[in-house]
Formats: structure tokens, C-alpha cells, sequence
């Protein structure tokens, strides 16, 4: 609850902002926050860390080249090794803006358009006290976009495997993909089958490059007076989406993004 304040806060001392997402839960304490980024001529960027990582930026400018026609479909998956405790559940916001909001915003970065439309579905199926939090632990939400693609994110708090990170754009004239990161690729055959290595665990492990080259480009929009490649908008609109998605589970029916608009 402490993001937007500080950001605020941060905007009236002229300084830069790097802000984890999502800037607050409340569209208009974030638009009061931009405002105060715009008015204050600071940077604000906002801390989606995935679309720095190698392999997912890599699909995205595929995708944006051209070269594999229109999008049609961009599948998410992203699955968490193990449950958080219910003192973080409690705080986090429900699982469409604590976890899913990072695949909303690698969605609209896939597609490269902005979303019209959510539909979501969920369950508790690990932890059932959650549920005194208005929280769910399995979801999978479709989307559809400005561009005429649809979109489709599955999120689970359990993957006993591993942090299971995978993205996958379907085009034109063929499928880009990116696969899980494994600790090792190492495959080993015996008679009583073939094996590799696991997925890496958590996000640490899996994004450690990606960390990185968020906060360097974040210090070069800075130095070069360039505009920051993730921008208050992008944390706007993710959190639009989250809410579309809650409401859509609630209230069992599609949402429009521009009904909360």
C-alpha cells in the first residue's frame, strides 16, 4: 500500500522512480501518481522484470518484426513452486494482481496490443484457507486483444517441479516459443527412462540475469534522458486487468476493460 505514496513523494523531490508493481490497487491513486510523475518531469518505470529476461524478450521481437505475420494466440503459463504463506496472502492483493499481473503485462508485450475483454476462472486446489482472504489458487484467464488475437494464462501457487515459466505466440506463419529454464540440460537414459534436469526453482534463480538488466536500462533511460521501457501506463493497464479478471470470477461472466474505464 506504500508504492504509490512514496512515488508521490519521490515525484515532488524530482527524483527518478523505479517502482515495483503493482504502483497500488486503487486505478485512482495510480493515475494520481502518474499525474504526479508528469507533472514533476520524472521517469517512472515500472518493475516488470519477465520482459528483460533473454528468451521472452527475444519471442516479443519476433513477434514485432513482422516476420511471423499477425499474432493469433499467446499462451501463458506460470506456476509457482510452492504456496506462500497465508500472512502474504492476507497482503498481496488476490492472485490477478500479486502473480498474474506479471503475465497481463507479458501478454500485451506478446501481442503487442492492448486487451478488450477478460474472462476468468478459479479454484482453491492447495491451500483451502485462502479462501477467508477472497482468494484463489488456480486460475486461467483468457483475454482479447485490440489486434484480433485472444490470450490465455494459467496460473497455479504449486508447481512441485519447479518455477514453471513458459510463453508461446502463435502467428501467421508459424509458433514462437520459449520453453522452461532447466537447472541443467543434462539428459540422462536408463532403462528406466529418460530424464533432465528440473525447472530452475523460484523467480531469483530464473530471472537473475533479467533483474539485472532491468535496473541497467532503467539507469540508461536516466543518463541518456531516454523514455524507460516500461512505463506508468503499462502499470496501469495491467492493473485494469487484474481488476477485470476478479470481477469476471465473481461475477461469472466476461468483462469488458473499457467498463472499468
Amino acid at each position: 500500500d506504500t508504492h504509490a505514496e512514496f512515488l508521490m513523494k519521490a515525484a515532488a523531490a524530482k527524483k527518478h522512480i523505479f517502482c515495483e508493481k503493482p504502483i497500488d490497487l486503487d486505478i485512482e491513486r495510480i493515475k494520481k501518481a502518474i499525474q504526479a510523475t508528469e507533472d514533476a518531469n520524472v521517469k517512472l518505470m515500472v518493475g516488470f522484470v519477465r520482459r528483460f529476461d533473454r528468451d521472452h524478450s527475444a519471442v516479443a521481437n519476433i513477434v514485432k518484426s513482422g516476420d511471423m505475420g499477425k499474432p493469433h494466440i499467446v499462451k501463458i503459463t506460470s506456476r509457482d513452486p510452492e504456496a506462500p504463506p497465508l500472512s502474504y496472502v492476507k497482503i498481496s492483493g488476490g492472485i490477478f494482481t500479486d502473480m498474474m499481473i506479471h503475465d497481463f503485462d507479458m501478454a500485451r508485450f506478446l501481442a503487442g496490443s492492448e486487451v478488450t475483454e477478460v474472462t476468468a476462472i478459479g479454484e482453491i486446489c492447495i491451500t483451502p484457507e485462502i479462501k477467508q482472504y477472497d482468494d484463489i489458487d488456480t486460475a486461467i484467464v483468457s483475454l482479447k486483444f485490440e489486434n484480433g488475437a485472444i490470450g490465455v494464462i494459467d496460473n497455479s501457487r504449486a508447481a512441485r517441479y519447479g518455477y514453471d515459466q513458459r510463453v508461446e505466440v502463435h502467428c501467421d506463419k508459424g509458433t514462437v516459443l520459449d520453453d522452461n529454464n532447466l537447472e541443467h540440460y543434462v539428459k540422462i537414459s536408463t532403462k528406466d527412462g529418460v530424464t533432465v534436469g528440473k525447472p530452475t526453482w523460484f523467480f531469483l534463480q530464473r530471472y537473475n540475469d533479467a533483474f539485472v538488466k532491468e535496473l541497467q536500462d532503467f539507469v540508461d533511460a536516466v543518463v541518456t534522458n531516454t523514455e524507460v521501457p516500461v512505463g506508468g501506463h503499462d502499470g496501469l493497464m495491467s492493473v485494469y486487468i487484474a481488476q477485470a479478471a476478479k470481477r469476471s470470477l465473481d461475477e461469472k461472466r466476461t468483462v469488458l476493460l473499457s467498463e472499468l474505464m
